[in-house]
């Protein structure tokens, strides 16, 4: 579902305010955080969604990483998770369903986390995903209202990837870089997670569903700040960028657009940089606020990780883009 969509269907729900509730859903951020104790905080977050690859193994894996990712851009570890699955028993043999929570497993063991059950239901269309818990520091958090005028934004990973597995749907991707592709999304954002608080930052957000700048707005919000993106420091998966100038987009990215209509003021790009930056990501990166003098050794820590631009004092928009 769009950011609009949904902020217009939470609008009407009454908020309960409890002191042991340290991130709720005031703020879109990635996940629930609750704390427990002095020292320990329980981390909540659930993703699904329908196939974006055709092998099951490979579903599997990607949809796991990035329900996981949730629980690393708040700076957790993940702790249990709990497979979600719909199913179409009549057009899907059962190894297909094997094979998906088999990668699924696999990539929940990577990330130091047991699966400890489920639930599952026929359907016409497959889904799968999973509830997973975390654990973190209460004083040791990132949340998306951290970021600092005059803190430097770092992506982790590159964008492209909703656009790029829509050409592959349409058979119109070649095999490199839909391996590239897929070897991205199945990447965890542990180490990504970690060493941003080993460098004291306390902001991160990680690039899902509403695109870069749709969560790069959350964090705008959030924070009470302004985001200036660099367009031309912005990562882009290989032929991404040649998919979006052939046309191809994603009605989630078209969304995403709408939502954002009013809250990016661009400075720079054309409509394929738009398509980009409002495209949807599956198990896409970290985007992460730190001080200047940090910004290195985060760099040093964090292969591929990139600046992409700076926090300013709020203004007219959540974002600039230059």
């Amino acid at each position: 579902m769009g950011p609009g969509d949904l902020s217009r269907a939470l609008a009407a729900l009454p908020v309960k305010n409890d002191p042991r509730l340290l991130v709720g859903r005031e703020t879109f951020d990635d996940a629930g955080v609750f704390r427990l104790s002095d020292d320990i905080a329980l981390v909540q977050t659930v993703d699904f969604f329908a196939p974006i690859v055709d092998d099951p193994f490979d579903f599997g894996q990607v949809a796991a990483a990035n329900a996981l990712s949730d629980v690393y851009a708040m700076g957790g570890q993940p702790l249990t998770a709990m497979n979600i699955v719909a199913f179409p028993t009549k057009d899907l043999p059962l190894d297909v369903l094997t094979a998906i929570l088999a990668g699924g497993q696999e990539k929940v063991h990577e990330a130091g986390g047991l699966i400890v059950g489920g639930h599952t239901v026929i359907d016409t269309e497959l889904k799968y995903g999973l509830a997973v818990t975390g654990r973190a520091h209460p004083d040791f958090l990132l949340t998306n209202a951290g970021a600092k005028a005059g803190d430097k934004l770092v992506l982790t990973k590159p964008i492209g990837n909703g656009i790029l597995a829509t050409a592959a749907k349409r058979g119109k991707l070649a095999a490199e870089p839909q391996r590239v592709m897929l070897e991205r999304m199945k990447e965890l954002n542990g180490k990504a997670s970690r060493a941003a608080l080993a460098i004291g930052s306390q902001c991160a957000t990680d690039i899902t569903g509403f695109g870069l700048l749709g969560h790069a707005s959350h964090i705008a919000r959030a924070s009470n700040v302004t985001l200036r993106i660099d367009l031309s420091a912005v990562p882009v998966l290989p032929g991404a960028r040649e998919a979006a100038v052939s046309g191809i987009a994603t009605d989630g990215g078209k969304r995403n657009g709408e939502y954002l209509r009013e809250l990016v003021h661009w400075n720079a790009g054309d409509d394929v940089e738009r398509t980009l930056l409002f495209d949807p990501q599956t198990s896409g990166g970290l985007l992460v606020s730190m001080s200047p003098g940090r910004a290195g050794d985060y760099l040093s820590r964090v292969e591929g990780a990139v600046v992409v631009g700076e926090v300013i004092l709020r203004g007219d928009v959540a974002i600039e883009v230059v």
